[in-house]
C-alpha cells in the first residue's frame, strides 16, 4: 500500500496547543517572518465562539512552510508550548447525518 496521500498539502500547517485568546494578528506575526502566508485561520467553537486552540497557517511555498515548523515547533506562547506540524488532510464524515437509527419503536 502506498502512504503518500496526494491530498495532504504541505505548505498547509497546522497549529495546535495555542492559547485561547491567540488572535489571527498574532498569529500572523509569529509567523510571517518565515515567509508568505496564503491563508491563516484560527477555529472557533460553533456554539460558544471561543477558540479550540488550533490553527491552521498556509504558505506559499513548502520551504517556507518547513522554516516555520523548525522555527516555530515546540516553541513558547504566552506560556504554552506550541505544537506545529504539516496539516493532515480532514477525515471523511460518517455517513448518516442526524444519528441514531437503529431499533426505534414510535
Amino acid at each position: 500500500m502506498n502512504n503518500d496521500n496526494p491530498q495532504v498539502n504541505p505548505k498547509k500547517l497546522f497549529v495546535g496547543s495555542l492559547p485561547y485568546s491567540t488572535t489571527e494578528g498574532e498569529l500572523t506575526d509569529l509567523f510571517s517572518p518565515h515567509g508568505e502566508i496564503v491563508d491563516l485561520k484560527i477555529i472557533m467553537d460553533r456554539n460558544t465562539g471561543q477558540s479550540k486552540g488550533i490553527a491552521f497557517v498556509e504558505f506559499s511555498t513548502v520551504e517556507q512552510a518547513e522554516a516555520a515548523i523548525q522555527a516555530l515547533h515546540d516553541t513558547e506562547l504566552d506560556g504554552r508550548n506550541i505544537v506545529v506540524n504539516v496539516a493532515k488532510p480532514p477525515r471523511p464524515r460518517e455517513s448518516g447525518g442526524f444519528g441514531g437509527g437503529g431499533n426505534r419503536r414510535y
